[in-house]
């Protein structure tokens, strides 16, 4: 019982925080994202693009802005340069203001809309 609890507005779970508005990263976790520096190793990408990957709900366009980092996850092709490095910085930007992912309606109809590009979606 130690790890429950009862009648608790909001909620940790699994890195994010749940509340009756919806679901919103954890600002730990947030945080870790904008401290991480630049990678100087692919196994150092990897981790970021992981940590990161995990929280792309909250990132619109996340695989259009993420691409020219996954690119460097081709053998023998990790090379940062200065758009590798403006592309890791608009990242980081780009999680600084996560969305609060609210609930759906159910009393209301739903749309389901996707979009696919070559780039990402």
């Amino acid at each position: 019982m130690s790890k429950c609890k009862f009648g608790a507005a909001e909620v940790e779970y699994l890195g994010h925080l749940i509340s009756g508005l919806g679901v919103k990263a954890d600002p730990g976790k947030v945080a870790a994202m904008l401290e991480w520096p630049s990678p100087s190793s692919l196994k150092s990408l990897r981790g970021f693009l992981g940590l990161t990957g995990y929280y792309r709900k909250f990132i619109r366009g996340y695989g259009s802005i993420a691409t020219p980092l996954t690119d460097l996850l081709i053998k023998n092709a990790f090379e940062w340069s200065l758009s590798v490095e403006t592309t890791f910085q608009e990242l980081k930007k780009a999680i600084t203001q996560p969305p609060i992912l609210r609930l759906p309606n159910f009393s209301k109809p739903i749309t389901v809309e996707c979009y696919a590009s070559g780039r990402g979606l």
